[in-house]
């Protein structure tokens, strides 16, 4: 924390939070402390190596842990002897001074991939469903008369009347010695 720029506010580390600075008399900053310990306007030097897991690239270039604790130091020059002497426990902790996660835990997914498909599904069908109530709504218009149950009993009798399609249409069906669909 010793490296962060210098500014005339006072922060509150716990609650992540730093009190307003005037830049000028027209503008207020807020600082905001990200919960790695660092504010959220704190330049990033994209220049230098960053560590990432990926599975494309399983060994990065820098280690997972650059500040070590003492203990993590010790190990880190006992690793530089033979490896036959150091326990299983050993070699598990240095593993995990220089990578995060195992090429094991990198490949297998956090389990809630189903919950984003579905979400992103269910996002979709309600925009269609709003789509096309908006569509039904505001861009067509009134149900033509033609389409009422009434029009289209009239219009059947009509064909009927007219004897269309005595073949294999719908006066095929009719009785016309009865006045009845044919059964």
């Amino acid at each position: 924390m010793s490296n962060w720029p210098k500014h005339s506010i006072s922060c509150n580390t716990a609650t992540r939070t730093c009190l307003p600075r005037y830049t000028n008399l027209l503008t207020l900053t807020l600082t905001l402390i990200s919960p790695t310990g660092y504010p959220s306007n704190y330049p990033i030097d994209f220049s230098r190596q960053m560590y990432s897991d990926q599975r494309e690239h399983p060994l990065p270039d820098v280690p997972f842990l650059t500040d070590l604790t003492p203990q993590q130091k010790a190990l880190k020059v006992k690793e530089t002897g033979p490896w036959n002497q150091l326990t299983k426990e050993e070699k598990l902790a240095l593993y995990r001074i220089s990578f995060c996660q195992s090429y094991k835990e990198m490949k297998a997914g956090s389990g809630s991939e189903w919950k984003t498909i579905v979400g992103g599904v269910l996002y979709f069908l309600a925009v269609t469903g709003l789509y096309l109530w908006w569509q039904r709504v505001y861009v067509y218009g009134p149900v033509p008369h033609t389409l009422s149950p009434e029009w289209i009993e009239v219009q059947t009798q009509r064909m009927i009347d007219m004897r269309t399609n005595p073949v294999t249409g719908m006066s095929s069906k009719w009785d016309y010695a009865n006045n009845q669909w044919k059964k």
